[in-house]
């Protein structure tokens, strides 16, 4: 894998002779040299030729430099160039071209191509590709794009969506190969899947090292997701003038599909025995997480176009799944972790001592994440539990991991801060740290792990010989048979969720050590701002707005709302009471809360997530009582599915009638009765569903079924054709009486524009 998949580019290919030195330096974006099985021209503001690939005389009939000056219609024929004008002018270069040469000279004549038009600069770049027949298995239709699609969904953890990735790529594109690979935080990567033909030896499971793919070759990759190397032992195109007079620079061929390939990285490929590659980024947050790397080791082959866009396709569909199949792999971990967090929490809220030596001395701050250490330095004094270096060892450490705001940060290889650390390795290998403040700081410590890595060959070779001579021509590594190492000096790595639960620890807690408050109600006040949203995320074609007013004189309650999207598209709404106020009521709800997002992603339907949660509250939180419901809506259709326990009903207002969604099914959570039922609605154009927790509708000496009708009432007597906010804000105070109890109100409106509807 390395330079993986065609990803660096030869800066001299046909005007010179390759002359590398390092690899990491080469301009491999302006190669000034594109691949055969195609051509390039690039236009200037009035579409005239200001560079042409030197094929041009085989492929149009017309020696490159003829061209040079010429406009676009004379170089390629009308109606090529009204479709690229066309394109040009709508800016709308993202779908390709597919149309017919005219007849004349040149190969191209009277050949059907996909032209591909792309912004470089101030320049306009049309490559021309003659349209290939594709393999029965690279035909490509919207139904067979969708079924891939469907089967990547339905992975349920990383190492699924990967096998899965690799299997459609290889069924698509017909190579003997497809690897998926990814890095690792220091850029080296793994293959982590892999579909292969038989009679191929295994990659899986091998490492390669950073140097393999430069940092100049990953930014390409962001930017052009996909690479096709046709026949490795191509003669690259020059392109006619190599240097644009205009810029006085080489044209700039980062988006081309076209683009030259390194000489370094055709020789590490002639090393593995391959005859042509193709890559497949696989992008996360903006940055690359990953690639699918195709191998072919039969001779050249060429992809069509359309099959390499549905395999780019599959992978940014496989991006954008990558972020929830990592959540899923550590759901239970995560869910534990958080009802730990919320016991601490509770604990330190409960105890009358300092909040920071309550928090030393309870057991389950190093179960919080796997620590087998943890210090915590405020105001001049050092206390630890577990195992933890000496104090000037621990003091050292927070200060290479100290950032600005104290945010987490993480390291599972402390010698890479600095070497002198590989003496206390064998207890602190690896840190977590918190902090607000230079002096004031939480550190968690790891343990030395040693463990064994398998390499595709030694990845060594090259730093050594940049030790030896840093002007040394370096030629790729010859050898990839599987190369053992040892690793020593790193602690188990942290997780994500680790870092995030550290992260909640901070804006739950780090307040109340910091300040040494006794304060239990601004814990519960931080925890609920840290579980319960400020404002409810977007939905194509609905209106989402959130209320939530605290009991009088601010007492913390138990109310809690939440609202995200499913993996699947559909939206879920939940709105939930516990009983009680305070930190227990607090601390209960974010476990409440949390275990029911838990659920729903795990695919459960909501009366099956309210029947497990009143297990959980049963187990974990023994006489406590909550109520909660669930809505769960189909963007597209309308469709709503609802459960209920024990909660006030929801209000459904469509034209001037509102009427609640009596619903049975079970009682309150906590007691064991019932089971709840999932009910369905459809929301017409217009339609409010609106739940709300009971502190809207109680009141002291009325009937709650009374003021639940008033509120019916009111809400159908005012006015909400506009916005939300209006409507809501006359709700909160629409049913009379004194309110004793905080309230929750959350509105999902359905709007005329719908997803994939008319504006």
């Amino acid at each position: 894998m390395t330079h993986d998949l065609s990803d660096a580019v030869d800066h001299t290919p046909a005007y010179s002779a390759p002359d590398l030195t390092n690899c990491e330096r080469e301009p491999i974006h302006i190669p000034g040299a594109i691949q055969p099985h195609g051509l390039l021209l690039a236009l200037d503001a009035e579409h005239r030729v200001v560079t042409a690939s030197r094929n041009c005389a085989q492929l149009l009939g017309r020696p490159a430099l003829d061209l040079i000056g010429l406009d676009v219609r004379e170089a390629i024929g009308d109606e090529p160039s009204a479709s690229v004008a066309q394109a040009v002018a709508a800016d709308d270069m993202s779908t390709p071209i597919r149309t017919r040469m005219p007849g004349g000279p040149g190969d191209l004549a009277g050949v059907d191509v996909d032209i591909i038009v792309h912004r470089s600069g101030g320049r306009v770049v049309v490559e021309l590709e003659p349209v290939s027949v594709p393999l029965p298995s690279q035909a490509v239709s919207y139904r067979s794009a969708r079924a891939a699609v469907t089967r990547l969904t339905q992975s349920a953890t990383t190492a699924e969506l990967c096998a899965q990735l690799a299997s459609e790529i290889r069924s698509l594109t017909g190579f003997d190969r497809v690897m998926v690979y990814r890095f690792d935080e220091e850029w080296n990567g793994e293959v982590v899947a892999e579909d292969r033909r038989d009679d191929l030896n295994p990659f899986l499971g091998l490492h390669y090292p950073s140097t393999d793919i430069p940092a100049q070759a990953r930014r390409l990759y962001t930017v052009n997701w996909t690479r096709l190397i046709a026949d490795i032992h191509y003669a690259p195109v020059a392109l006619e003038p190599v240097i644009d007079p205009s810029t006085g620079s080489p044209l700039d061929l980062s988006h081309s599909v076209l683009r030259s390939v390194s000489p370094i990285h055709i020789e590490y490929l002639s090393n593995m025995g391959v005859s042509a590659s193709m890559s497949v980024s696989l992008v996360k947050d903006g940055l690359l997480w990953g690639l699918v790397a195709c191998h072919h080791y039969s001779g050249p082959h060429r992809v069509p176009y359309d099959a390499r866009s549905a395999a780019e396709f599959l992978g940014q569909t496989a991006s954008q799944l990558i972020d929830d199949r990592e959540q899923a792999d550590n759901h239970s971990d995560e869910l534990k972790a958080s009802v730990t967090l919320a016991r601490i929490t509770a604990a330190l809220a409960a105890d009358s001592r300092p909040v920071y030596d309550a928090l030393l001395d309870d057991p389950r701050l190093l179960e919080l994440v796997d620590a087998q250490g943890v210090a915590l330095h405020v105001d001049g004094r050092m206390m630890t539990r577990g195992v933890v270096p000496p104090d000037a060892y621990l003091h050292f450490i927070s200060r290479q991991l100290d950032v600005p705001g104290g945010r987490p940060v993480a390291s599972h290889h402390l010698t890479a801060l600095d070497p002198d650390l590989a003496r206390v390795s064998d207890v602190a290998a690896g840190a977590l740290r918190i902090g607000n403040g230079p002096d004031r700081w939480l550190m968690w410590v790891r343990p030395e792990i040693e463990r064994t890595v398998d390499w595709g060959g030694d990845p060594t070779n090259k730093a050594l010989a940049l030790a030896e001579n840093p002007n040394v021509r370096l030629s790729p590594r010859r050898s990839f048979a599987k190369w053992r190492q040892v690793v020593r000096g790193r602690s188990q790595p942290w997780h994500g969720w680790q870092v995030g639960v550290a992260q909640g620890l901070r804006e739950h807690l780090s307040g109340e050590l910091l300040r040494r408050s006794q304060e239990h109600t601004a814990i519960a006040e931080s925890l609920q701002r840290t579980v319960v949203l400020e404002e409810a995320p977007t939905v194509e074609g609905h209106d989402v707005l959130a209320r939530y007013r605290p009991a009088k004189g601010s007492q913390l309650g138990g109310d809690w709302w939440d609202a995200f999207h499913l993996p699947d598209g559909r939206f879920v709404v939940s709105v939930g009471d516990v009983a009680g106020h305070g930190v227990t009521a607090a601390t209960a709800m974010a476990q409440v809360r949390t275990a029911l997002r838990a659920y729903m992603f795990d695919g459960h339907s909501p009366a099956a997530c309210l029947d497990r949660l009143d297990v959980l509250v049963q187990s974990l939180l023994p006489g406590q009582t909550a109520t909660a419901v669930v809505v769960v809506l189909d963007p597209v259709t309308g469709v709503v599915e609802l459960a209920n326990a024990g909660h006030p009903p929801p209000l459904v207002l469509s034209g001037d009638t509102c009427r609640p969604l009596e619903q049975a099914g079970r009682p309150l959570l906590g007691v064991a009765a019932g089971a709840a039922r999932t009910d369905r609605i459809t929301l017409g154009e217009g339609d409010i569903l609106l739940a709300y927790t009971d502190g809207l509708v109680e009141r002291r000496g009325v009937e709650i079924d009374d003021s639940i009708a008033h509120l019916a009432s009111a809400a159908s007597g005012s006015d909400h054709s506009d916005t939300l906010d209006t409507w809501i804000e006359d709700l909160l105070t629409a049913v009379p009486g004194t309110l004793d109890d905080d309230l929750t109100v959350v509105a999902l409106r359905r709007s005329t524009a719908r997803p994939g509807g008319p504006a």
